[in-house]
């Protein structure tokens, strides 16, 4: 996924520092207002960088005479100790930034990290690790990007873009060859978006592939019932697994042979990376 719209991405930053600093920054008026300061941003541990048009749109949006100079790229591999970035400006300005920007820094990169934790777990399987939408309200299209920059893959960025059949809107349907004969329909109205249906057991499972499904999402089933409904599919869709996944159990997943592995806690359970901003 592209960055997400730079104009998002100065929403999301105006609305951070105006709950942060509101009327103004008290503490810092404690400094002259002549003073000048150079800081480094330091990574604590190691992660993987991401976040860095929203660190910089927070130093633009406080002052944008502050010059950034980035030592990493996005997306890049961080071990504890690196400098990420040096920052130049008054001092005033640097520390009024430096909470809201760290923020946006150490969260979307926890997500990168995380995201990029999960992909080295199957790594040599053939799996695909996805998303969810179990995201941090209103940091939707940042935490996809994030996703992105950690290796993995976005599912459906919310519920206008693809179409999810989940157990409650089978029962609303009747059956599940109902509710994807309907879904079709609503599909081509919308352009073609894709179509998937969760399903519970084998059952559900052979109900679906004969009724045309495509792309099967296999909830909570156990190791032996993967491998099971991966033979039983035979090819016909692709299987995605979600439930139950871990970093301790997404190997064994894996090497089932389904294709997808839906993962929340990439984006849900955000871990944050340690970094800090010193004053040199």
């Amino acid at each position: 996924m592209a960055r997400p719209d730079p104009r998002e991405i100065a929403e999301q930053v105006a609305q951070a520092l105006a709950e942060d600093v509101g009327g103004g920054d008290l503490t810092a008026a404690l400094v002259p207002e002549s003073a000048l300061a150079e800081a480094a941003v330091i990574s604590r541990q190691e992660a993987i960088l991401c976040g860095r048009d929203w660190f910089d749109e927070v130093f633009v949006q406080v002052d944008p005479g502050v010059t950034l100079d980035w030592a990493c790229e996005e997306g890049a591999a961080l071990h504890d100790g690196v400098k990420v970035c040096r920052i130049h400006g008054p001092a005033r300005s640097l520390l009024t930034a430096e909470r809201t920007a760290l923020n946006f820094l150490q969260t979307l990169s926890g997500t990168a990290t995380r995201a990029a934790a999960y992909v080295r777990a199957v790594s040599g399987t053939g799996a695909r690790i996805l998303d969810t939408r179990k995201t941090v309200p209103g940091l939707r299209m940042a935490q996809k990007y994030a996703v992105t920059c950690g290796g993995a893959s976005n599912h459906r960025i919310g519920l206008h873009d693809a179409i999810l059949i989940k157990e409650n809107h089978i029962a609303a349907a009747g059956s599940i060859s109902a509710a994807l004969g309907a879904a079709t329909e609503v599909a081509r109205q919308a352009g073609g978006v894709e179509i998937e249906i969760e399903v519970e057991d084998l059952e559900q499972l052979t109900e679906a592939l004969e009724a045309g499904a495509r792309r099967v999402l296999l909830d909570n089933f156990d190791t032996d019932l993967l491998r099971e409904a991966v033979a039983t599919n035979a090819g016909r869709a692709r299987l995605e697994a979600s439930g139950g996944v871990s970093l301790e159990t997404i190997r064994a997943i894996a090497e089932t042979g389904v294709d997808d592995i839906s993962v929340g806690d990439i984006t849900k359970d955000v871990r944050s990376v340690d970094y800090s901003m010193r004053f040199l």
